[in-house]
């Protein structure tokens, strides 16, 4: 594999951070903006590495930033009702465990497309997310120790920056180093070719799901750990970016391939532009361009390396 294909995007990253660090030395250039974007890119990073899983199988999971809102929306709705901390974790998870599951379940046994499935999915549980909170934030009743879960930091380092971290490794534990993940991979590579050598199709296809919303539902808890209140729309944002950060992965180490790794890169150049074009003044609406841009360089990059084919 040429190295431009393997490590491209991660020079592609070295190249902005570098570019930023020209222009403002005095404000992207400094330690403590390098560990806020770390921070700043947990939850997209988080609800990347899910969609990581799907994207493995080569499906889609589009009701991702659904559940981001949903998860945080239960949450407070259950402590309102006065839940306990570990019970409300533990419901709110469970239940967003449980929408990739289904969705998974559908895809595999019917044969249904992903991407008409998790939009009907995503939908429903948008439309009980407002449901559930009327419409309105949600700010009543959060306990102080489930606001720690987002808040502070440990040895200097921001607890949303550790959260992420343990969530990627997590990820490539699962895909690179169990039979789940391989039956995943090869899945993704030929699905025909996975049923005829053994590998059970519907089951592993549900795992892949359930796990991508279970960590769209913990970025949903977090963020409204790290805010002090949830909206029933406040993860929509969350659902281009992160793929826009899975694909960016896949450019990234393996080539074509879905991994945790490429992912937090993606996650990273995304977090790195959106940073250092606020902190030159850049309006929101160019931020979007210059990323659909870098997007674009990648794929470009990891076609020159292999020789455009």
């Amino acid at each position: 594999m040429a190295l431009t294909t393997r490590f491209g995007t991660l020079f592609g990253l070295i190249a902005i951070v570098a570019l930023f660090s020209a222009l403002s030395p005095a404000g992207f250039a400094q330690y403590s903006n390098l560990v806020n974007i770390t921070q700043q890119m947990s939850l997209l990073a988080i609800v990347a590495l899910g969609a990581t899983y799907v994207m493995a199988l080569a499906e889609f999971d589009l009701s991702v930033g659904a559940v981001v809102s949903w998860a945080g929306i239960l949450a407070v709705t259950l402590f309102g009702a006065g839940w306990g901390l570990p019970a409300t974790v533990l419901v709110t998870l469970a239940s967003s465990f449980l929408i990739g599951g289904v969705s998974g379940f559908m895809v595999a046994r019917f044969r249904m497309p992903s991407f008409i499935v998790t939009l009907a999915v995503g939908t429903i549980v948008g439309g009980a997310t407002f449901w559930l909170s009327n419409g309105a934030t949600l700010f009543s009743g959060i306990p102080v120790p489930f606001r720690d879960l987002g808040r502070g930091s440990l040895a200097g380092i921001p607890v949303l920056t550790l959260w992420a971290l343990a969530m990627a490794a997590l990820t490539v534990f699962v895909l690179d180093h169990t039979e789940l993940g391989r039956r995943i991979h090869a899945i993704g590579g030929n699905r025909e070719a996975a049923r005829l050598t053994g590998v059970p199709i519907i089951p592993n296809t549900a795992w892949a799901f359930a796990l991508c919303t279970l960590f769209a539902g913990i970025a949903g808890l977090l963020l409204t750990a790290r805010l002090g209140s949830a909206h029933p729309t406040g993860g929509t944002g969350f659902l281009l970016q992160a793929y826009a950060a899975a694909f960016l992965g896949m450019t990234a180490f393996r080539d074509g391939e879905a991994n945790a790794l490429g992912t937090v890169l993606g996650a990273a150049i995304i977090a790195v532009a959106a940073n250092g074009l606020t902190i030159l003044g850049v309006p929101n609406y160019l931020q979007d361009i210059f990323t659909g841009m870098i997007i674009i360089a990648a794929v470009l990059v990891r076609n020159v390396g292999r020789g455009g084919e």
